[in-house]
Formats: structure tokens, sequence, C-alpha cells
């Protein structure tokens, strides 16, 4: 489980490991988090604790387009987008290992 600081408007997230405090950036996010304005990601319950995923949109030479984060909330099981950027530069490869 998750805690999640996103900033849509820049494009970047970071998960906080709920258990250990581990942090980590999602793709390409330290690269802008020092213009970023993260946000704590909330449920509309009001719960900020979930389940994350990274969802990337490929072109059609297999470079990566697009960058989504899905969260899934522990206390109500509410799952929604909470960020989404574009990627307009290349290679991307790296990226697919940076979730």
């Amino acid at each position: 489980m998750f805690f999640v600081l996103v900033d849509d408007v820049e494009g970047a997230a970071e998960r906080v490991c709920a258990g250990c405090g581990g942090r980590a950036f999602i793709a390409d996010s330290e690269e802008f988090w020092e213009d970023a304005d993260p946000g704590e990601a909330c449920c509309p319950c009001g719960s900020e604790e979930f389940e994350s995923a990274v969802a990337f949109s490929l072109a059609g030479d297999g470079s990566v387009r697009w960058v989504t984060v899905g969260l899934r909330c522990q206390k109500d099981g509410a799952a929604g987008v909470y960020a989404d950027w574009k990627i307009d530069y290349g290679p991307t490869d790296h990226l697919l290992t940076m979730v």
C-alpha cells in the first residue's frame, strides 16, 4: 500500500510505502520534481492509502507516448486515474522499468 504524491500539471508522481516509508518516483518524475507542486492523492472517501498501477501508451514504434498513474483506494475500493502525462522525447525504453 502506498501514499502517492501527484502533480498532473507538471506530469510527475512519487509513491511512498505506507509500511516502511520508502519513496520512489514513477517513470521520469524525478526529472520534473523540482518544478512540481505535488499534492497527496486522496480518495473521495477521505482515505489516502492506495494500491498503485502504472500504464504506458506506446507509439507504433514501441516508444512510450503517455504515462498514466491509476490508484485503487484501500478503504472503499474506488479506482481512478490520478495523473497522466505525455512523453515527447526519445529514447523511452528506460521508462518501462521505472514504476
